[in-house]
């Protein structure tokens, strides 16, 4: 009834889950992760345990297909209608599809992601979702990757019920907001017609409101540049004398404090302001 991928960024520093399903908010019982330690999808007459006792098991060091055989082994429930998918910090991703779930159903795994589905239109949707992920190892930004792994899925037929909710979990150690949090990305798009598209559009004002700026793209806050800032902020009524003070505190006002730093302006902050 859903189809899932599992993934570690390149540098193994990001772990995250991509999920889409004909299910009423599956970010809500599908995905699971944690900085450090590994992520999990559990799907298909959801086992919600197996999020804990997955997480749990790969923060012992047990591998990802250990992890699996352990939870399938310790399921009291209907472990013929299961399917989970399960990566941790290093070594092969892994996958179980039980042979009683919905066809089409099945999964592909590889070193640092495993991709699966049931109910699905047919295997391309598991391979493509597979491919993608395989032919975009060099994008550094694991959200983009999952979301672009999601979206070949969702290309390729998909839930063959249809289209109606999606999810992207990812976690990175101090990455959250404020470096205060390990969560990186938690969007959800519970009931959607097009939930793999809208969850593109949440990622992009994600990137937008909480990524921090490229260091290579800041513009420094001088002559001229600055003197059009100064006038822009006081327009809008900033009118404090330190010119990083005015401009911080403008951004928190529109949400883009993540992306302010001392006597230089991100050019997508830039942007904003101009518009304002």
């Amino acid at each position: 009834m859903t189809f899932s991928i599992v993934g570690r960024s390149a540098d193994g520093a990001a772990l995250g889950v991509a999920v889409a399903s004909k299910f009423l908010g599956v970010g809500a019982a599908v995905p699971a992760a944690l900085a450090d330690v590994g992520a999990v999808a559990t799907q298909s007459y959801a086992n919600l345990a197996y999020r804990p006792q997955g997480l749990a098991l790969l923060g012992t060091g047990v591998a990802a297909p250990e992890v699996v055989k352990a939870l399938i082994a310790g399921d009291a429930g209907p472990v013929g209608h299961r399917q989970v998918g399960v990566v941790g910090t290093a070594g092969p991703g892994a996958t179980f599809t039980g042979p009683d779930c919905h066809p089409w159903a099945g999964g592909a795994a590889g070193d640092g992601y495993a991709a699966q589905g049931n109910m699905l239109a047919g295997p391309a949707v598991v391979e493509d979702m597979a491919k993608q992920w395989l032919g975009s190892a060099s994008d550094s930004r694991i959200a983009y990757r999952l979301l672009a792994a999601l979206r070949a899925g969702d290309q390729a037929g998909g839930d063959r019920r249809g289209r109606q909710s999606a999810a992207l979990l990812v976690v990175a150690k101090g990455q959250g907001y404020g470096g205060t949090s390990d969560v990186l990305v938690d969007l959800r798009v519970d009931d959607h017609p097009d939930p793999v598209g809208e969850l593109g559009r949440l990622l992009e004002l994600h990137t937008m409101y909480f990524e921090r700026p490229d260091p290579a793209t800041l513009l420094p806050l001088t002559g001229e540049l600055a003197a059009e800032v100064r006038q822009r902020l006081t327009d809008l009524g900033q009118r404090d004398p330190d010119l990083d003070e005015a401009l911080a505190s403008w951004a928190g006002i529109e949400n883009l404090e993540m992306r302010i730093v001392p006597a230089a302006i991100d050019p997508l902050v830039l942007t904003q302001l101009r518009a304002t």
